[in-house]
């Protein structure tokens, strides 16, 4: 195996990974789904379905953590899978993530104008054609590809100017959600829980209501997994990395069932139908009614607009780098892992990227949908691929050193590979709530059947170049990977609350 040292710049501290992860995850669903969520499972039901949901990443997550700190390259899922599989596993596994990171940051581009059509009612002018039963209008194409290109540009320039954008973004969010808790602790009444604690009558039933959420919660998590991604790009101790994306998870978590709990409580029942068939928005209109004023929905929409672009940038950046180990790998063109000659950023895997975004809203939000939901089986299929990864080099590679050492990697890989196992079957499986239309397999399929392509051309192009691996030399020990001075006293306070969070759930 050749090896080689980084060409990448460290610009990433722990803040800027935390907030990447949690920006990933923290998306336009809050603001448009807690509703549907509240109708499924019930308030507490569905509260505590995100916490099953989280426990079934925070064990795909201790995966990730133990092998990014292990093997912090950039790739990823590349490099882990190639150390446990070879090149056809590492194929596929990195193949099936950028099929999910790609999605959707193409489906966010469909996702931000449409949040303008809320903020501004007559936004929608010229209208163009329809697809799939979704109206395209220039207007909401002109802003799509003015955003798409604005985000392509900022990650152009670096990752620590996304980083940027990422922290300004998250702090909105988290302030738009906070300002909801603390009003709902204010203005609501336990009253309105009545009724809607949980979904149907006795136990058996509600347990039903609780597992029919639980089982589409994980989807909502996905994106901790971009800090692998940029791994070459961080500035902190290997250890640390590994405990940052334990606690954006945690975090994503706890937000999600806190906004559920803050909506149930300034919401009764049927205010929360008669806004499920109005806006949509039940958390915008939880917001309006806790103030008093719809001016104050507008903040939830700010925050759900905040997300779109959050997590939008994040998948730029993770699928960007994937595309560029897979490259370097020469499982793809080599063109791809051509990097900025100024900021070292993979330029040429960022074009095509943006670019796509830019081409997606011509093919209307409805089909984006479906993409995104084929992305989302890409996803679960690296997660599942990765677990197994593990579990392989724990016992192929057992003196590996691994700054981030997981305890009881038998079961905790274990229940990774069981519930990522999991995740896929609900896609797989008609009826469960989640399985994939016929259009979705169709785009799956489609992308399948590109990745045997290029398998095939590069395989009998490159010949023996063709997976090959190049094993980062690692700079710890000459650099330290130490934080800035300016960290220290936040470094202190998240290894505090990492270990705290550990520990409880030891």
């Amino acid at each position: 195996m050749e090896q080689k040292t980084s060409e990448f710049d460290k610009v990433l501290g722990a803040w800027d990974i935390l907030v990447i992860a949690f920006g990933a995850m923290i998306g336009w669903g809050w603001v448009v789904s807690s509703g549907n969520w509240i109708e499924s499972g019930g308030v507490l039901g569905a509260s505590i379905a995100f916490a099953i949901g989280g426990i079934m990443i925070f064990f795909v997550g201790l995966t990730y953590a133990e092998l990014t700190a292990a093997m912090p390259q950039c790739g990823g899922e590349h490099v882990f899978s190639y150390r446990a599989m070879g090149s056809t596993g590492s194929f596929i596994c990195t193949w099936a993530i950028i099929l999910g990171y790609v999605s959707v940051a193409c489906f966010e581009a469909c996702a931000f104008p449409t949040i303008i059509t809320y903020l501004c009612p007559g936004f929608l002018k010229g209208y163009l054609y329809t697809v799939a039963g979704f109206d395209v209008y220039a207007s909401w194409l002109i802003v799509a590809i003015v955003i798409a290109f604005l985000i392509m540009i900022i990650n152009i320039n670096g990752a620590k100017t996304a980083a940027v954008l990422q922290t300004v973004l998250t702090c909105i969010i988290g302030g738009a959600g906070i300002i909801l808790i603390v009003a709902s602790v204010v203005t609501g009444s336990v009253d309105n829980l009545q009724g809607q604690m949980f979904v149907g009558n006795g136990t058996g039933e509600a347990m039903k209501s609780i597992i029919k959420v639980a089982v589409i919660t994980p989807f909502f998590f996905i994106g901790f997994d971009v800090i692998p991604q940029a791994a070459e790009e961080i500035n902190v101790p290997l250890k640390k990395i590994g405990k940052m994306m334990i606690l954006s998870v945690v975090l994503a978590v706890v937000f999600y069932a806190l906004v559920i709990l803050a909506v149930g409580y300034i919401l009764n029942p049927a205010e929360i139908i008669e806004s499920q068939q109005g806006t949509g928005l039940v958390t915008a209109d939880a917001m309006a009614k806790a103030f008093g004023t719809k001016i104050m929905a507008k903040v939830i929409i700010v925050g759900g607009m905040c997300g779109i672009i959050t997590s939008w940038n994040s998948f730029l950046l993770g699928g960007s780098r994937a595309m560029y180990s897979m490259a370097e790998s020469y499982m793809i063109p080599p063109f791809f892992a051509k990097l900025h000659p100024k900021h070292k950023t993979p330029v040429n895997s960022l074009y095509l990227i943006g670019a796509l975004t830019m081409l997606a809203p011509f093919a209307g939000r409805t089909m984006m949908v479906w993409i995104c939901d084929a992305g989302n089986f890409g996803c679960c299929l690296a997660y599942c691929m990765v677990s197994v990864s593990f579990l392989i080099l724990r016992k192929k590679e057992p003196d590996m050193a691994r700054p981030y050492k997981v305890g009881h990697y038998k079961f905790v890989g274990f229940m990774a590979v069981v519930m990522s196992g999991l995740m896929l079957l609900v896609y797989c499986i008609p009826g469960s709530g989640g399985s994939l239309v016929f259009q979705e397999w169709i785009m799956v399929g489609g992308w399948s059947l590109l990745g045997v392509v290029f398998y095939a051309i590069c395989k009998r192009k490159y010949k023996e170049d063709f997976g090959k691996l190049i094993e980062l030399i690692s700079d710890e020990d000459a650099a330290s990977l130490m934080p800035e001075a300016d960290d220290e006293e936040l470094d202190v306070v998240i290894d505090a609350a990492i270990d705290r969070v550990l520990s409880s759930m030891a």
